[in-house]
């Protein structure tokens, strides 16, 4: 018998399930904003919200697996998106746009007075694909590490 260690690790499945229910929502808004832009100002108020809701999902989400898998410590919304990439819950294409959304989320609420509000953010449309692809890969690394959900 070998004294190998056994991790028992404390990831909130029951938050992350319900951040991540919220994505097909926020996913249908980004594309239905994408296809009809025109620029009014409140599309662009609903850009602005729709980003800022992605970067949170995404950030808290990767917050509570970092916490939960006793991952390093991050240090900024970046670092939390480069941190579940390396640790290999999402790929590194998807991290790159989400690295760029975490500064998007850094302008929207410091510098909100300077938002280009008429303009469509090129994320808009990819975070509606992206969004859908996180869920799917932070589902298929729960699963990989801690087995299927059961809810309680």
């Amino acid at each position: 018998m070998t004294g190998g260690i056994i991790m028992v690790y404390q990831v909130n499945r029951e938050a992350i399930r319900r951040r991540l229910d919220a994505v097909p929502e926020l996913a249908g808004a980004l594309r239905e904003l994408a296809e009809r832009w025109s620029g009014t100002t409140l599309e662009g108020l609903a850009q602005e919200r729709a980003l800022h809701l992605a970067a949170e999902i995404v950030t808290d989400v990767g917050s509570d697996l970092i916490d939960g898998f006793f991952m390093r410590d991050a240090a900024s919304y970046g670092d939390i998106v480069d941190i579940i990439a390396e640790e290999g819950v999402i790929g590194g294409d998807l991290a790159a746009g989400f690295r760029e959304l975490a500064e998007v989320r850094g302008q929207l609420v410091r510098s909100y007075t300077e938002w280009p509000r008429h303009r469509l953010h090129p994320l808009t449309a990819w975070l509606a694909d992206g969004l859908e692809r996180f869920a799917r890969e932070v589902n298929a690394y729960l699963e990989r590490e801690l087995g299927p959900f059961v809810a309680k």
